[in-house]
């Protein structure tokens, strides 16, 4: 059984995401302890429930300690399963969140597997969907995962009631990523969306993100941001998520959430600046997605070499997580919030 110290690096939900989906796939046993330690409010949440009791589903998990605000469980994975599932996060649980727990497993699963999770889409402190939709789906299908992601409804905070679909065609072998010297902006794409809220939120958060992009004047790149204006849903809420793709496939992404008294222009203004300074950091992944393809990279098929624009916390809780069950077979070089480069030798699992 593999011992996993929850309270490493940032002591939150990271350590516990990766370390299920990693046990999941390689079927390995593992006992989680110190959860959250680094939290004002240790222990297990519901979101963090409902991430580990949908990855036992998909793996047949026997499961021990498993409650809200337990420090410490077991968690014991067994064949995993193709077909469909729903799960409810729980008002404004972070969606992406869970999907950060399950998606590597699926890429495993023995056939297609149909995923509905209801829950927030677009709340403080995770990915916005949209950021997942327009960087972490593309960079994945250039390796070989199958995921298609479809957006049936938003949910902000505090209401939640989002509701998204997954789906996978089933097995992947997944290929490793090699680094390539950064080719110029081909495009600049975006959404800006504004819930239950005057469509001028989304466009002016569009226009200001716009701005930013424009003065820092990137090499000729086509800039296409779309505004999505829906009073219908639930709310109210807005943000807004950029990706830039380069000549030679590589993409980069940003995003910023609007909140109660934030102008729409700061919104826009923070997702543009930090696309431009992604940009310039001549990476190949951004500092999100940085921590994000480490349990891919360690699934995968021979050996990754990428680099990243901004070390982060959660980069490093990553590699540290994936070292317990690998035995180090990664290394990073760069320190905190500064560029890195990362080698992973994948396992080639099948």
């Amino acid at each position: 059984m593999i011992e996993i110290d929850g309270s490493y690096g940032e002591g939150g939900g990271q350590v516990l995401r990766t370390a299920v989906a990693l046990a999941a796939v390689l079927s390995k046993e593992i006992h989680v302890f110190n959860i959250r330690a680094g939290r004002a409010e240790p222990g297990l949440r519901p979101q963090h429930m409902t991430g580990v009791k949908a990855a036992a589903e998909l793996c047949s998990a026997n499961l021990q300690g498993l409650e809200v605000g337990a420090t410490e469980f077991v968690f014991k994975p067994g064949n995993l399963r193709a077909g469909s599932f729903r799960f409810d996060v729980g008002t404004a649980g972070s969606v992406t969140l869970v999907l950060q727990t399950l998606m590597p497993i699926l890429a495993f699963a023995p056939g297609p597997v149909h995923l509905e999770i209801a829950g927030g889409t677009d709340v403080k402190w995770s990915p916005p969907i949209d950021y997942v939709r327009l960087v972490p789906l593309p960079i994945l299908k250039k390796i070989g995962y199958q995921g298609g992601l479809e957006l049936v409804r938003r949910g902000h905070y505090p209401k939640g009631g989002g509701l998204v679909k997954f789906s996978n065609k089933g097995a992947s072998t997944l290929q490793a990523m090699i680094y390539e010297k950064p080719g110029s902006i081909s495009k600049i794409y975006g959404m800006s969306h504004a819930v239950a809220l005057p469509r001028h939120v989304a466009e002016r958060q569009a226009a200001a993100a716009r701005k930013n992009l424009e003065d820092a004047k990137l090499p000729s790149p086509s800039i296409d941001i779309e505004v999505i204006d829906d009073r219908r849903q639930l709310g109210p809420g807005s943000g807004i998520a950029l990706s830039a793709e380069t000549d030679n496939g590589n993409i980069l992404g940003s995003d910023a959430l609007g909140e109660r008294g934030r102008p729409s222009e700061d919104v826009g203004s923070t997702a543009g600046k930090v696309l431009v300074e992604e940009v310039e950091s001549g990476a190949m992944l951004d500092r999100h997605m940085g921590d994000m393809i480490i349990p891919y990279l360690v699934l995968a098929e021979g050996a990754s070499e990428v680099s990243v624009s901004r070390v982060t916390q959660h980069t490093r809780t990553n590699i540290k997580v994936a070292e317990w069950f690998t035995a180090g077979r990664l290394h990073l070089e760069g320190e905190l919030d500064h560029p890195g480069k990362l080698r992973v030798e994948g396992l080639g699992f099948m």
